[in-house]
């Protein structure tokens, strides 16, 4: 059977429990028409690019199928009539990936990172540990000093004109 890895979006509003349901019924239609899910992930809620039917944020739901075609023209169909799934995307793919998604694997890395109490950027500023205050070195004077440079001192009139 041909290999899909299937992701949808479903709305922010939606609850945790509306998203496994959800989740779960598609699971259903899958195993029924005689396919299988060879991973599941929640990726959970994540921030959108740009608004999508009025929403700025959404929950995130990851699959690797081993289906045949009819079964994801059937799940298609049914993310089409559900009101809660914004968006939805399915490719074929030759081998399913092992292990975690690597968007698991960065919410790994993030988690391990903050354990750590390491990290950098920004989030140190929160932690009091802003590097704000090291030296930069000379990175010359800005455009704004070298025409100054050139234009006379307030006190004095210009050349042209004789008052």
């Amino acid at each position: 059977m041909p290999l899909y890895e299937h992701i949808f979006m479903s709305r922010q509003d939606a609850s945790a429990q509306q998203v496994e349901e959800l989740t779960t019924h598609l699971k259903g239609v899958i195993e029924q028409m005689g396919g299988k899910i060879a991973k599941l992930e929640q990726w959970g809620v994540k921030s959108l690019s740009y608004r999508l039917r009025k929403n700025r944020k959404a929950h995130y739901t990851f699959m690797n199928l081993d289906a045949p075609p009819a079964v994801i023209n059937e799940i298609e169909r049914q993310e089409r009539l559900n009101e809660e799934v914004l968006r939805y995307l399915t490719v074929r793919v030759e081998e399913l990936e092992e292990g975690p998604s690597a968007m698991m694997r960065k919410v790994d890395r993030d988690r391990e990172r903050d354990d750590r109490g390491g990290g950098g950027g920004f989030r140190d500023r929160d932690r009091g540990g802003f590097r704000g205050d090291r030296d930069r070195g000379d990175r010359g004077g800005f455009r704004g000093d070298r025409d100054r440079d050139s234009r006379p001192p307030r006190d004095e009139a210009p050349a042209g004109n004789a008052e």
